[in-house]
């Protein structure tokens, strides 16, 4: 008999609009197939972290010039005002902390990928790393703004937020 696997990773919306719940059904099948090309990579003797990590960080970097390039500036507020808009600030029920040109600080009050990931039946260990691969998509961001990010917190290793703080 398996032992019950008990999570720590507490992760409940509460906006439940049905237009932001839909948004977050589309964001957990992004995270759903994350979670499964580590899982065949996996199987197949590759490390989730070699060749996620690096795969997710490029398609951040691509994002980010083009976030500078559609927002006119490397300036945080720019970042702000291209990704952090109100819709999707519903979506992640997050709180802008901080926006100047130099640092952008928000808190995440929801994860839809952790959401998929915890539904995928992945361990609390695995949602993890799960997060640390996709959150190199962020760092690639925070590069192609000239700056870097820290994660100060995160839902997916148990905290009851994620914390962004990207500065300059």
């Amino acid at each position: 008999m398996s032992e019950l696997h008990v999570s720590r990773i507490h992760n409940e919306p509460k906006i439940k609009n049905a237009l932001i719940q839909a948004v977050r059904g589309q964001l957990e099948q992004r995270a759903a197939w994350l979670y499964l090309l580590c899982d065949e990579a996996g199987k197949r003797g590759l490390s989730w972290e070699e060749f996620g990590s690096a795969a997710i960080r490029r398609c951040g970097l691509g994002q980010g010039v083009d976030l500078v390039k559609k927002g006119g500036t490397d300036s945080f507020k720019g970042l702000r005002k291209q990704l952090f808009t109100k819709p999707a600030q519903w979506v992640f029920e997050m709180k802008i902390r901080k926006s100047t040109d130099d640092v952008l600080a928000i808190d995440f009050h929801y994860c839809p990928l952790v959401k998929a990931w915890q539904k995928a039946g992945c361990t609390d260990e695995q949602i993890a790393v799960l997060c640390d691969i996709a959150m190199c998509g962020d760092h690639g961001i925070g590069e192609a703004y000239g700056g870097k990010l820290k994660l100060l917190k995160s839902i997916a290793k148990g905290d009851e937020i994620c914390r962004l703080y990207y500065h300059k």
